[in-house]
């Protein structure tokens, strides 16, 4: 497997454009709100947010919760908290957490609220939210609307150009696409995106990507893989453990091919289908720091 290929450039013209949209329109907001992959944590936020919010009140939203590991999504919102982040978890297709969102920003507002009530003034709290592709910005700000005031589709780079969307008297949101930074300094990172599907089919191989998901996923639940797939630690290495659990899994599957070759891309196809749909369980493949 070669580690060049995961050295990636993904900085189009468009994502620099809204880069600058982001930091103009910041003038105009009182908090901002980055969507997490709950799964992926630190992998699917943009190191950029920081940077371009400065001092503005932050709330994270933990998204996708239902796919995640509970334990770990737990530790990971005491680690945003100590960050002086306010949290939400959510899993906005089943409206999981949801109700939890508007008091959380007006948490996060607290001080802009006092100081508005005691001018006699009321105006709304005006709320960014941004966050990498396919994390789940559009779905939560039409959950938390209850309208569909927000395109979202389950595919990278969906949402255009900024919305404006009004929740109630109280709260408007503004939305905003996706945006990855410039280059990912760290080849995992990459993966991490890559395994739960936030950047686009064939960026990297889909074999080369299930090998290193199977390794990843053996060795942080292993029982999962060993009830689904019913195989254990091959006797046999190619110095590749993922590979070699692939090639276990696929023979378990009956996925032959001509002279008893196991099709391993079929099998690479079914274990990463199985991981993004929550198939194999609730796993998260990033541990909090120690603060």
């Amino acid at each position: 497997m070669e580690q060049d290929k995961m050295n990636i450039q993904w900085y189009p013209g468009h994502m620099t454009k809204t880069r600058r949209q982001i930091e103009a329109d910041l003038k105009q907001v009182d908090a901002v709100c980055e969507i997490v992959d709950a799964r992926i944590p630190m992998s699917s936020r943009n190191p950029d947010i920081d940077s371009i919010c400065g001092n503005k009140p932050r709330v994270i939203v933990l998204n996708r919760m239902d796919l995640a590991d509970p334990v770990a999504t737990k530790q990971w919102a005491a680690y945003f908290r100590n960050k002086g982040m306010t949290v939400v978890m959510t899993d906005c297709k089943s409206r999981k957490g949801i109700a939890d969102f508007n008091p959380a920003v007006r948490l996060a507002c607290k001080e802009k609220i006092e100081r508005d009530q005691a001018r006699g003034m009321n105006r709304p709290v005006r709320l960014m939210v941004v966050g990498i592709p396919n994390v789940g910005k559009s779905t939560l700000i039409n959950q938390v609307s209850g309208r569909k005031g927000a395109k979202a589709e389950n595919r990278p780079g969906v949402t255009r150009g900024k919305q404006w969307v009004t929740v109630d008297s109280g709260l408007q949101l503004l939305d905003t696409p996706g945006i990855l930074w410039p280059k990912f300094e760290d080849p995992e990172v990459g993966m991490m995106l890559a395994y739960t599907g936030a950047v686009k089919e064939g960026v990297i191989d889909l074999e080369e990507l299930a090998c290193r998901l199977m390794q990843l996923l053996w060795q942080r639940y292993p029982q999962a893989i060993k009830d689904r797939y019913g195989i254990e630690e091959p006797e046999e290495s190619t110095g590749f453990l993922g590979y070699d659990l692939l090639i276990e899994a696929g023979r378990k599957r009956g996925f032959l091919m001509a002279r008893g070759e196991i099709n391993t891309e079929r099998m690479a196809k079914v274990l990463v289908d199985e991981y993004r749909s929550g198939k194999l369980g609730r796993f998260t493949l990033e541990v909090p720091e120690v603060t």
